[in-house]
């Protein structure tokens, strides 16, 4: 890959990793329109450890709160609020972990195609935006509930299909359950942690399986300009989303659908 095309791919990956925009929909975007190669499994991997390092810098505060708490009081009656909340992350991570393996094959065959990735970003960015219509915003995240967790761990799941966006169904769930905006998205960028770095090992084990030479320093570039690019979103995300909702990633979805749909018929 040439400089500016490691740039561009790394951002794409920090800033669609956690904007509800489906990341996979923008990773065949540089391919479909422009003609790059796939940016390979390495690269692959070097990009998610710049998404994951951003997110775990962010939250390093939370995590080590609920992390202290978890050995502290998490095996104890007396749990706290942040216990209470590692458990729940714990919890909403299994089910796509039990789907994941149970259905990998399936979806790498079946729905990794232009078409499906076209009409679930169209049809799941219709979702989000009834979500943040009908959202009554009554809870905030400490008044996560263990079947509220499942249920968000349960839609996380249905992310595996491409095109759905991970964050944006895990938000989307949230809002319907009753969660604010911050709230559906602070719980939803604390679940990626534990998904971005079991999609990093998966991916590495891969990568150690079939090895094959390595431009170490276009892996250095794409893990620092995915981390950058995912940090400043995680960021602005939080800041901005109570003040715009959902509706700005929603009218983009549809047209991103839109645009993939004349590409692919075209």
């Amino acid at each position: 890959m040439t400089f500016f095309e490691i740039v561009i791919l790394a951002i794409i990956q920090g800033i669609t990793e956690f904007l509800p925009i489906s990341s996979s929909a923008h990773l065949i975007l540089p391919e479909a329109l422009l003609g790059w190669n796939s940016q390979g499994l390495a690269f692959d991997v070097a990009v998610h450890v710049g998404s994951l390092l951003a997110v775990i810098i962010y939250f390093r505060n939370d995590i080590i709160a609920m992390t202290v708490d978890w050995f502290q009081f998490g095996f104890t009656k007396n749990q706290t609020s942040n216990s209470q909340l590692a458990w729940f992350v714990i919890l909403a991570t299994l089910p796509a972990i039990m789907i994941g393996f149970a259905f990998k094959s399936f979806i790498e065959v079946y729905a990794r195609s232009g078409t499906v990735i076209a009409f679930t970003t169209i049809i799941f960015g219709l979702l989000l935006w009834y979500a943040d219509v009908k959202a009554t915003s009554v809870r905030v995240i400490h008044q996560m509930t263990w079947r509220h967790s499942v249920l968000i761990g349960l839609s996380q799941a249905i992310a595996l299909i491409p095109g759905t966006s991970r964050s944006g169904i895990t938000m989307t769930t949230g809002l319907l359950l009753g969660y604010d905006r911050e709230s559906s998205a602070r719980f939803s960028f604390l679940l990626s942690i534990p998904v971005i770095l079991g999609a990093g090992l998966l991916a590495t084990l891969d990568l150690v399986a079939e090895p094959s030479a390595v431009d170490w320093s276009a892996l250095a570039y794409g893990a620092l300009f995915s981390f950058v690019s995912a940090y400043i979103c995680i960021s602005l995300f939080l800041t901005w989303i109570n003040k715009i909702g959902m509706l700005p990633f929603v009218v983009y979805r549809l047209l991103l659908g839109s645009v993939l749909i004349y590409f692919i018929y075209a």
